[in-house]
């Protein structure tokens, strides 16, 4: 597999972190897994995949849905992700496949496929163009793509909180403007455009706000492990003091976000549909 800066991300401490959040993250972003699952018909004979599936909770919901009649695959470029996907669908007894491979570069068999879905997975491409390409060829004559993309970040304020609150204590890394990342498709026309270029047909690219919640026992955990903030803590320089600051400072940050025990918050997201012609 090629060496790539997501590659190194995501197989290394970023990758362990998200197969240590996978509890929390399912919890997080189940509605968005049901969009993706129950838009596939139940028990219909397709071959699905999931592209960037993570720990396996869309492929897994997937592959429950379409039986014994059809089959999902999902891919991820991390080792340790798909680890823990193979190890879920074994202990669910769910016939679901995963590879570790990187989707835009890796040689699916033409015409494979009758539905390509994402959940937060196709933002991440270097070369996005190449990559939906590559996917369009993978898919059949008139088979789907159903992918779930954020939205920009003023429109979801949660995912940008703890960097905020972290900023006066901790170097955090810069978010690249139109590279690869969570808000890498935020420009609505730039994906259309984006998925036309590389031979989608039909594409419609529709808002979807969703509601998510954690426990606020989770919160902690979540700032702890995962994003810009996640990163940084896991930096040689974090003492257990500055740590504890940090964590501290995140109570009174997301305190619009808390009602009692819970966390809630809406992920503004497109939903994107293309046609393979």
């Amino acid at each position: 597999m090629t060496d790539t800066p997501q590659h190194a991300l995501w197989n290394g401490p970023a990758g362990q972190a998200w197969v240590q959040a996978q509890r929390l993250l399912d919890a997080m972003f189940a509605p968005l897994a049901t969009v993706l699952a129950a838009a596939v018909p139940a028990g219909a004979a397709w071959q699905v995949l999931d592209v960037g599936c993570g720990t396996g909770a869309v492929s897994l919901a997937i592959a429950d849905r379409l039986g014994t009649a059809g089959h999902c695959t999902g891919v991820d470029i991390s080792a340790p992700m798909i680890d823990a996907a193979r190890a879920r669908a074994d202990a669910a007894d769910v016939a679901a496949t995963f590879l570790v491979a990187d989707a835009q570069r890796h040689a699916f068999p033409s015409g494979r496929f009758d539905r390509i879905v994402s959940r937060f997975g196709v933002m991440f491409f270097d070369h996005p163009q190449q990559a939906f390409a590559a996917l369009r060829d993978a898919t059949r004559a008139h088979g789907t793509l159903h992918a779930i993309a954020w939205r920009g970040a003023a429109e979801n304020p949660f995912m940008t909180t703890a960097e905020r609150a972290a900023a006066p204590l901790l170097a955090l890394p810069p978010r690249t403007p139109g590279g690869p990342g969570q808000f890498a498709f935020a420009e609505r026309d730039a994906v259309a455009a984006l998925l036309v270029a590389s031979g989608w047909s039909d594409i419609r690219i529709e808002p979807l706000d969703v509601a998510c919640q954690i426990t606020r026992d989770d919160l902690t955990r979540y700032v702890a492990l995962l994003g810009p903030v996640g990163q940084a803590l896991r930096g040689p320089d974090v003492d257990a003091a500055l740590r504890a600051r940090v964590l501290a400072a995140m109570d009174v940050a997301f305190a619009p976000f808390i009602d009692g025990d819970t966390v809630t918050f809406t992920a503004a997201c497109w939903a994107l549909h293309a046609r393979a012609p």
